[in-house]
């Protein structure tokens, strides 16, 4: 069987024929040792045919067809052209080798030509890789290099940008920059305070927060200048008028040292960058939470979305998380403490991050562990409906959150809360009435139809004609089950229709009584969910006469 094989470079499609494989054998060694020498592959291995592509866009499109195992219209018609036809009904007597499994199992399904991609396919393309450039002939040296980095590069870019699962890449820069910032300014605060004591000792044990105190000593300066009439002023900073008064009074009795001019502008410049510091810091956390709260709104709403950042950013990525057993997630943090306690056979950890959820804190001390596995599987199932969900909601994440506050009041009081079961109902229940309003909310594009028959019951035909007026919303198995709906009520109306014309004609009495009866049994059926056919008057009339004359004999 004649063996042809498929080589996709980067600036077109190539394919070779392999023949007289008896000399070389059917071992990858001998194959692995003969492609090193061009005069002993090149009479293995021969051009058949070569189609380039267009432009670079055209090569990156076929790269990225081939990387996902799909055939363009391309590469059909190449090897439809180069390839041996088959007859039909009859096998081939070729078969195509592929680096490709998923390209070839493609090719197979859409042109029945049987693939195969093995070690001794993979070695002879890997030959075919080494001499391509001597293959062709009108190829100049170093065309194929400057292709194959063009390629590179665009196929490298178009994976990073249109990575969806690296989303949350911006959610671990900005948690470990918020930590970045939390530290320097922490570190930058404390030398203000240092720097400032030489001149005004006392600012320090009036004013705790170190915000305050770099803004307080930007607009101080020199405590000399203290005076009565910066209290306002003070005020404002501050926001208390005692505070402010204290200060005043601190100043023109402190038992700092003088500072010379130069040293204040120093001081109050890096102040103001403390300030400008802690500004950003602010708007960094309001990126971070709408950042969680548009990648994992359930984690976020179940955790927080500082912890729930801190948890994305450890496990690496969402999908990380999402895959990670709660057990894994519940120690997520403390890897050290752990492999620790398993070298020494001591205790291992309750809790990693999560242990920094306020949910933790409440728990009493012998329940922080308990409380840490259940969070910890909560916290698990929230990360994979965030992970895997079509569309973003914070349900799921409320539900379970109510979830662990049951459990916290199980632990302290002995209240029993309430099963997953019951409680992934009622989330799934809601994400449904969400999804129904959305749909109403938005406008029908089709016009609706009037009925034109007359109306019997008005409420239950402005109930059909409102249900009619959304149908064009909703899918098609709910179209189907309110037009059999509506055909059983139609059914129902024509038939009482056809019972009140009859009674009003028949005589009273015993006959009235009976007739009653039918009707009572006909309405009985009509709701029991079996439509029958529209009886005519006529018909009515001829069975009841027919009932009457039995009655009278």
């Amino acid at each position: 069987m004649a063996l042809y094989l498929l080589y996709e470079s980067a600036s077109c499609y190539s394919l070779f024929m392999a023949h007289g494989l008896d000399e070389i054998g059917q071992d990858t060694e001998a194959v692995r040792n003969s492609i090193s020498d061009l005069s002993r592959f090149g009479k293995v291995v021969k051009l058949v045919g070569f189609s380039p592509f267009d432009s670079a866009l055209d090569a990156l499109n076929q790269c990225n067809s081939v990387s996902e195992g799909i055939m363009t219209e391309e590469l059909r018609n190449f090897l439809e052209v180069n390839l041996p036809k088959v007859k039909d009904g009859k096998k081939p007597k070729f078969s195509l080798g592929v680096a490709e499994p998923k390209i070839g199992s493609h090719i197979n399904e859409s042109l029945q030509i049987p693939c195969q991609c093995n070690d001794f396919v993979l070695e002879l393309i890997r030959g075919i890789r080494l001499h391509f450039d001597r293959f062709l002939k009108d190829l100049m040296p170093g065309d194929l290099e400057k292709a194959q980095l063009g390629l590179g590069h665009s196929y490298s870019r178009a994976k990073v940008k249109f990575n969806v699962n690296r989303v949350d890449n911006m959610v671990i820069q900005a948690i470990f920059l918020l930590d970045t910032l939390d530290k320097d300014i922490n570190t930058f605060s404390m030398r203000v305070r240092e720097w400032y004591s030489w001149h005004f000792p006392e600012l320090v044990k009036i004013v705790n927060d170190n915000y305050l105190y770099a803004k307080v000593a930007k607009f101080i300066e020199d405590r000399s200048k203290l005076s009565e009439e910066k209290i306002p002023e003070l005020t404002e900073i501050v926001g208390d008028e005692d505070k402010a008064k204290e200060i005043v009074e601190a100043g023109k009795a402190s038992m700092g040292q003088e500072a010379s001019p130069i040293d204040l502008i120093n001081v109050q410049q890096f102040a103001q960058r403390v300030m400008d510091l802690a500004e950003y810091r602010k708007k960094l956390h309001e990126y971070l939470v709408a950042k969680m709260n548009d990648i994992a709104p359930n984690l976020a709403s179940l955790i927080g979305e500082i912890v729930g950042a801190r948890l994305i950013s450890h496990a690496g990525s969402l999908t990380n998380l999402a895959k990670c057993p709660s057990s894994t997630l519940q120690i997520l943090g403390a890897e050290k403490a752990l492999f620790r306690a398993l070298k020494t056979k001591g205790n291992t950890p309750k809790y990693g991050l999560i242990f920094h959820s306020s949910f933790i804190g409440r728990a009493s001390a012998r329940n922080k562990g308990r409380m840490a596995r259940y969070l910890a599987n909560k916290c698990s199932i929230a990360s994979r409906i965030d992970c895997f969900s079509e569309r973003g909601t914070t349900i799921f994440g409320e539900k379970l959150r109510e979830q662990v506050e049951e459990r916290l009041d199980f632990y302290d009081k002995g209240i029993a809360p309430r099963k997953n079961i019951d409680v992934m109902k009622a989330a799934l229940e809601s994400t449904q009435n969400d999804d129904d309003k959305m749909e109403e909310d938005v406008p029908s594009e089709t016009p609706v139809k009037k009925n034109k028959k007359p109306k019997v019951g008005n409420a239950e035909d402005e109930v059909v004609s409102t249900r009619n007026g959304d149908a064009t919303e909703e899918p098609k198995s709910e179209k189907k089950k309110k037009k059999k709906k509506k055909e059983k009520r139609k059914s129902e109306d024509e038939v009482q229709q056809g019972l009140e014309k009859d009674e009003a004609n028949e005589d009273k009495g015993m006959e009235d009584g009976e007739s009653k009866k039918k009707k009572k049994r006909r309405n009985k059926d009509g709701e029991g969910g079996e439509v029958q056919p529209v009886v005519g008057t006529s018909d009515v009339k001829k069975k009841k006469k027919k009932s009457k004359n039995k009655d009278e004999e």
